[in-house]
């Protein structure tokens, strides 16, 4: 079995009161041990995103586009470790983790140049005085949850659009 896996919150690995093993579907074999995050943890990562927003909304949004595509680049490097543990945690033909962590890492990829085009409009208005000017802002931190059935790109597709968009965010996979 691997190292056991904490919670990542506000930038560290920290431990949870609870833990619980994942076990492989093929044959029932431990993979990690990991955090079972409850309601204390849950309070401290929604207190780090929103400590977090204020400055991460700040960032410039093409600077936050080369973070997600840096990130897409990582996910692509780093695919057959990926798609391993995709294999092993939930039962997925090799093959298809390996699709899933490429369609991922597409996701963080297309946020990324999203990123860089989050423009506000102009609108017309019915008196030829008046502007309508429609500007894009981050809302704050995002809540989400991903499916048990392709955890990388359900993740990916939500999050790639919350931290595009200048949210911070709090992920909780499903619990099968």
């Amino acid at each position: 079995m691997e190292t056991p896996r904490d919670a990542f919150i506000a930038g560290t690995w920290q431990a949870a009161e609870r833990r619980f093993t994942v076990s492989d579907p093929f044959d029932g074999a431990p993979i990690a041990e990991v955090a079972d995050c409850g309601p204390a943890e849950v309070a401290r990562a929604i207190d780090a995103a929103a400590a977090a927003f204020s400055s991460w909304r700040a960032t410039p949004a093409p600077a936050r586009g080369a973070l997600l595509a840096a990130l897409a680049e990582l996910m692509r490097t780093d695919e057959d470790r990926l798609a391993e543990l995709c294999t092993r945690e939930n039962g997925k033909p090799i093959a298809e983790s390996r699709g899933e962590v490429r369609y991922a890492a597409s996701f963080i990829h297309w946020f990324a140049g999203e990123a860089e085009r989050i423009y506000g409009e102009t609108i017309p208005a019915t008196n030829a005085a008046d502007r309508i000017v429609v500007t894009r802002e981050p809302v704050g931190p995002c809540a989400l949850i991903t499916p048990w059935n392709f955890p990388h790109a359900m993740l990916t597709r939500k999050l790639g659009a919350g931290l595009a968009a200048g949210c911070t965010a709090v992920c909780k996979p499903a619990a099968q």
